[in-house]
Parts: structure tokens; sequence; C-alpha cells
């Protein structure tokens, strides 16, 4: 039965997330839901409910205490007394019996020692204190903490004293800067390129800082100045050089000694890099200046370039639309002999009307002329004669305006319609050639603007002394961190000594 139950509490904690298994409130929840369909299960997670609040009341317990209530006996017998939890009261209980436990043992450890120094001062001449000194140093060195901490630490000394190879460090401070076109570009330039406006630049010293830790800056180093070569040389120490000569450990072991730190307020980039020799170190951070200054360059160059070429590919398709429509204005022309349908055809009626008034004026003639004279008079007939051919004149013209010529059934109507649509495609493209001019030398100008070059604040030191390593402080360093772990891994030994 209890099997089953505990089966069922592991399926049910595996169901569940770790903060849930750790959550009161939600353990209670649970236990009040399955109390109608499965009470074992429900009390036993009732249990895990109780043993939290237990915990959490004996973690409160401790953080409310301070390290000198948590050792002080006495106290801790008054905080037994008042307080009304049997866990809690048990858990003070296991306490007070280890500090007594402690204390008796050191009380021993020191009775004893009394007594061993009280024998040596009756019992001994200054040979016998010699040799007991001696001893004692011996004993001392077989103590746990001389063999973890203090023989360490003696090593390392020794290693970073007379083993470790010098490290000098050289140094240099670029700044990316772009071009300040206003100064010499013209006012409508300057206007038609938008400046004043101006373009974030506040990435580029991150791009360079993530180009300089890149693979592509550690191979060009390797093959300009042999970097490889001079990390794996022999007459570094061992725990110095580069000893895994892989592509990912190369990388690792050059990130290690090159620092890239950037100025957010004044954009100023600041290159460390360590050689085994000053001149080696001096010639590193040249180098990955030049590289540098390089790629800034070519990202501007690249960028611009390609938007200047999509600007005059599309600049070359405008132009040609232009000379098309240019084209087929003058063909049309030229097929009609017409260098302006709109005035040719206003020319035309202008004419016919003319004749109409001629015509009108004629037959007012004639009919004064009948008052007075007979059909058959000369005067009658010379004006019927100039009516008739007035009239032959003016169906000649309107014939014009009708139809242009035999061949083309087109009517003046016609022609200029499609005249004036190609006069409107022709100023359309016009209009368009003119923009993509102005897109065109405005790419160029943004061209110019988006070239980049890196500017040498500090050029790159010559080490006189070696930077690392730092012997006090690596020595300092490591004799605490070994005390440090030391003094836990103590505690936690006494600790479960203690509890056995």
């Amino acid at each position: 039965m209890n099997q089953t139950v505990e089966k069922k509490f592991k399926h049910f904690r595996e169901s569940i997330t770790s903060q849930q298994f750790d959550d009161v409130e939600f353990l209670k929840s649970k236990a009040q839901d399955l109390q109608s369909t499965d009470m074992p299960l429900a009390e036993r997670i009732l249990v895990r409910v109780k043993n939290l609040e237990n915990k959490y009341s004996f973690d409160r317990l401790k953080e409310r205490l301070t390290k000198e209530q948590w050792n002080d006996i006495e106290f801790l017998l008054n905080e037994k007394r008042s307080n009304t939890s049997p866990f809690l009261k048990s858990k003070l209980d296991e306490r007070i019996e280890i500090l007594n436990k402690l204390n008796q043992t050191s009380k021993t450890t020191s009775l004893e020692e009394g007594q061993d120094k009280n024998r040596i001062e009756e019992d001994t001449t200054s040979t016998s204190q010699s040799k007991y000194s001696m001893k004692n140093f011996k004993k001392w060195m077989r103590q746990p903490f001389f063999i973890i901490v203090v023989l360490p630490t003696i090593v390392f000394s020794f290693y970073q004293l007379v083993i470790a190879s010098d490290r000098y460090q050289s140094q240099a401070q670029v700044i990316v800067q772009q071009p300040d076109a206003s100064t010499t570009l013209d006012t409508s330039m300057a206007i038609l390129s938008g400046l004043g406006v101006g373009t974030s630049s506040g990435s580029d010293p991150q791009i360079l800082k993530a180009y300089i830790y890149s693979s592509d800056m550690v191979n060009y180093l390797d093959e300009k100045v042999h970097l490889k070569e001079h990390y794996t040389s022999n007459t570094i120490d061992i725990f110095s050089r580069l000893i895994f000569e892989d592509k990912e450990s190369f990388l690792n072991y050059y990130k290690d000694h090159i620092t890239v730190e950037i100025d957010s307020t004044s954009g100023i980039i600041s290159i460390y890099a360590q050689g085994f020799t000053p001149q080696f170190a001096n010639q590193l951070v040249e180098t990955i200046v030049k590289r540098s200054e390089w790629y800034i360059n070519s990202i501007g160059h690249q960028l611009a370039e390609a938007q200047l070429d999509f600007v005059k590919k599309e600049h070359a398709n405008i132009e040609q639309k232009l000379k098309t429509a240019q084209s087929e204005l003058l063909t049309f022309q030229q097929k009609y002999n017409l260098l302006d349908p709109t005035a040719e055809g206003a020319a035309l009626q202008q004419i016919a009307y003319t004749l109409e008034g001629q015509i009108t004026a004629k037959e007012a003639e004639l009919k004064t002329a009948r008052h007075i004279m007979t059909e058959s008079a000369p005067r009658v007939l010379n004006l019927k004669q100039e009516i008739s051919g007035l009239r032959m004149q003016l169906e000649n013209e309107r014939n014009k305006l009708a139809t242009r010529d035999k061949n083309d059934k087109r009517t003046v109507g016609d022609i200029l319609a499609k005249f004036a649509d190609l006069k409107v495609d022709n100023e359309l493209a016009l209009q368009a050639y003119t923009s993509s001019q102005v897109s065109l030398e405005k790419s160029r100008i943004e061209t110019y603007r988006q070239l980049k070059y890196l500017v040498v604040v500090e050029n790159p030191t010559q080490p006189d002394d070696n930077e690392y390593p730092d012997i006090p402080y690596n020595i300092t360093l490591f004799f605490i961190i070994f005390s440090m772990s030391f003094g836990v891994g103590r505690i936690l030994y006494l600790t479960v000594q203690e509890l056995k």
C-alpha cells in the first residue's frame, strides 16, 4: 500500500515543476482537490507540506539570528524555551549539541597543548627546545591547512617568480569618424542630400570590436605576423603558451590576450594586445590597427557602391525610356511632316473660317448685283464663279481637317490626339529623367558621406616592462581562494562528522 502511494506521489512530483513542488499553497490546493478521489495521495502531499513549513520556519529563524547568536549556546537555549514548535526545538537541540561538542574539542586540544608546553619547559634545555621546535614544525607541516593551502601556494609562488614567462602589453587608441559633407558641398547640394538629419554611427565601434575578435582577424594576423608561431614558441613556459593548435583553441587563446574597450561617451576604442616580447606586442597592435582601418573603409565602400550601382541601373532604364519617347515623337512628326499638329490644325481651321467669311461677303455682293443687273451680266457671272471657287476651296480645306491624305485615313483629330499622347509620354519621361538625375547625384553624395575612416588617437606603444604576470596579485588571490575553500570544506567536514 505504501509503495503504491509512493509511486503515485513520485508520478505527481514528475508532473509538476520544481517551483510548484516547493510551493506550500499549491500543494495544499492539490491535496484538497485529491481528498475526494485519492485520500492516501492527498495525505502524502500534506506530509510534504508539513515538511516544507518546518523547513521554511527554520530558515526564517536562521535568517533572523546573527552569526554571534547562532553560535551562542545561552541565546539558543532561551530561543528554544520561547519557541512552541516541536520541529524548531529539535533543530535548536541539535545545534546546541554541536556547539557543546565543538567547545569540548577545543578545550581538550588547548589542555593537551598546555600540558605539552609545561612538560617541555620543565624537562628540556636549549638543545631540547630546538628539537621541540623542529618537532612542532614537522607536526605543523602534517596539518591539513599546510598541505591543502600553504604548500600549493608555495608551489604557485615558485612558478610565478621563476618559471612564468613575462607578457608585455602594447596599447593603441582609435576612433571611427565620417567626413563632414556640409563643409565640402554647396548649399543646394547640402539640402539635396538631406544634411542636417544625421546618420547614427554608434554601432561602428561595436562592429569594429566584433571584427577584432573574429576568426578573420586571427587568420590575417597569423598570415602577417605569424601569430600562432609566436604563441606556441618553446621559449614560453608550458602553462602560458598555446598548447592545442586547433582553430577553436587558437581563437580562444587569442581572445584571452586581446582586450578591446569602448568609451561610450567619446567613442574612443582602446586596443590592448599581449605578446611575449615588447617588439611583437607593438607589431601586433600596429597590425590590428591597420587591418581595422581597412575593414572600416571596406564596409562603407561596399554599402555605398551597392546603393550607387542600383541607382545607376534605374537611371539608365529611365534614360532609355526618355530616348524611346523622344524617338517616337520625332518619327510621328516626320511621318506627317508636322512640327506641331496642334498649331497646324488651328491654322487650317482659321483658313476655313476666312473662306466662309469671303463666301458670305461675295453672296451679299451677288444679291446686290442681281437687283441692278440681269443674270447674264458679266458682273453677276464673275461673282457666281468666285463664290463657286471659294466653296470648292472651302471644301478642300474641310477635307484636310477631316482626312490628312489618301494613304492614311486618320483625321486631323486623331492625329492631334496621338500627338498629345506622345507629347505627354515624352514630358513624363523627361520628368522621370530629371528626378532620376537628382537621385543619382544624391546617391553620389551619400556615397561620400558613408565613407568612414579610422583616426589614431594614440599610436601603438612600445612596452618597457612586462605587464603580466602580476605576481603579488596572483599569489594573494591564490592564497585567499584556497584558504576560503579550505575553510568551507572544514566546516562541511565537521558538520558531517557531528551528524554521524
